[in-house]
């Protein structure tokens, strides 16, 4: 039994460790909250920070693994390179990693190889550099931290007098204090999740998304199929080639988030080298094209023979991300009884006493719709429908934070 170290046990995480599991691994995961979800489905467990590389390796080599990697979240790619790495085990080299890590160096190197469409950036380290560049600054720009995600810290900047305060916004949103300011750009937010293994690429799905208005930028919801013309996705799975081989990409999950503007021009706006988030990986890839894409994330991680051909047939799949009104929960609507209406499974720690913050970022999500239909667009209805439903059931008021939710199509 191969011995597969998952580094993050968040909700999210959750599906990756079941999924291992299920596959027959024996799975070890490290969190540094004692009480992380994932615990529960391991075999083995610790409380490990998993920024802290050194801490991470020492275990890993401690248990003798046999592979390593990360899910939905940027936090701990590093850590997993590094152990790749330095064990000989399948991974992203850990000169990508950082590089990825660092949004303003990816935006150079993007710009270098003419992988997209998108102009210049700037790093910004201090209240001084941002002084510095001030004057070089063509607004509107993009603001934030230079390795964040979930859109904490970023922000849209119309005016000079707006600009300190935003790279202080983005630098305190950053682990090593850092932001970039980058050319804003109009446009419609697609994402792309790909895979490489053995410099082999795959492009897994361009998916449309929904966001919320300026000035924060959440994500709030994915859909498959894309609502693309076949060339305009032709272009966009090119530019992702084109920035996977920029940054040597080797090994791995990297998912990608991008604008497409008016004229057609493609601008590659964020890149995690891990699994996506929000469902990404473990529903609607799935169920959207039909590939098993965590399975096969998995068996790449320990050396398995992976299979990338369809498991099911592709059906068109839509979220929503449950941003509800803020508030404490005085009362939770009848789960039972949406599951029976709209044919959803609804997987939830929602109780009385828990409080909703405001929706400004993918942390402040309860949680997520999921719905397969005949179309992309009864798929997206659906969704919408059902998160009305869970927000108008649940009385609350005060504003502060809760836990995940998540709702899933049978």
């Amino acid at each position: 039994m191969k011995r597969l170290l998952v580094l993050g046990g968040g909700f999210l995480q959750t599906y990756v460790i079941r999924k291992a599991k299920k596959l027959g691994y024996y799975v070890l995961v490290l969190d540094a909250d004692p009480k992380a979800k994932g615990f529960q489905y391991a075999d083995e467990s610790a409380v490990i920070n998993i920024v802290d590389e050194d801490a991470c390796l020492n275990y890993a080599r401690e248990k003798q693994i046999d592979g390593v990697l990360t899910a939905a979240t940027d936090f701990s790619v590093l850590a997993m390179s590094r152990i790749a790495t330095e064990l000989g085990l399948p991974g992203i080299n850990y000169a990508a990693a950082r590089c990825i890590k660092n949004k303003a160096a990816v935006r150079r190197c993007l710009f270098d190889a003419h992988a997209d469409d998108t102009g210049y950036s700037f790093e910004i380290a201090s209240a001084e550099d941002a002084l510095d560049v001030l004057p070089q600054v063509h607004f509107p720009i993009m603001v934030k931290p230079c390795d964040g995600s979930g859109s904490r810290g970023a922000s849209r900047v119309d005016c000079p007098e707006c600009f300190l305060d935003a790279c202080a916004y983005a630098m305190a949103g950053s682990v090593t204090h850092r932001a970039v300011a980058e050319p804003f750009v109009m446009g419609q937010e697609y994402g792309v999740e790909s895979f490489v293994e053995n410099g082999e690429i795959h492009i897994l799905a361009v998916m449309q998304k929904e966001m919320t208005d300026p000035p924060y930028y959440a994500e709030l919801g994915h859909a498959i199929p894309s609502g693309l013309s076949d060339a305009m996705e032709e272009k966009v799975k090119s530019c992702v080639e084109k920035a996977l081989v920029a940054l040597n990409v080797n090994h791995g999950s990297v998912n990608m988030d991008l604008l497409i503007g008016e004229h057609g021009d493609v601008h590659i706006v964020d890149i995690g080298a891990r699994m996506g988030g929000n469902l990404i990986g473990s529903h609607i890839i799935p169920i959207g094209t039909g590939i098993d894409y965590m399975g096969n994330m998995i068996k790449a991680a320990v050396g398995d023979v992976t299979d990338w051909t369809l498991e099911n047939i592709p059906r068109p799949v839509a979220t929503k991300l449950l941003a509800l009104t803020p508030g404490e929960v005085k009362s939770l609507p009848d789960f039972r009884s949406i599951c029976k209406d709209y044919n959803v499974q609804i997987e939830h720690h929602l109780k009385v006493g828990d409080r909703i913050s405001s929706y400004k970022t993918n942390l402040d999500g309860c949680g997520y719709v999921v719905a397969t239909r005949d179309s992309v667009s009864d798929a997206l209805e659906v969704t919408a429908r059902v998160r009305t439903l869970i927000d108008d059931g649940i009385q609350n008021s005060e504003v502060h934070v809760v836990k995940s939710v998540a709702i899933h199509v049978q």
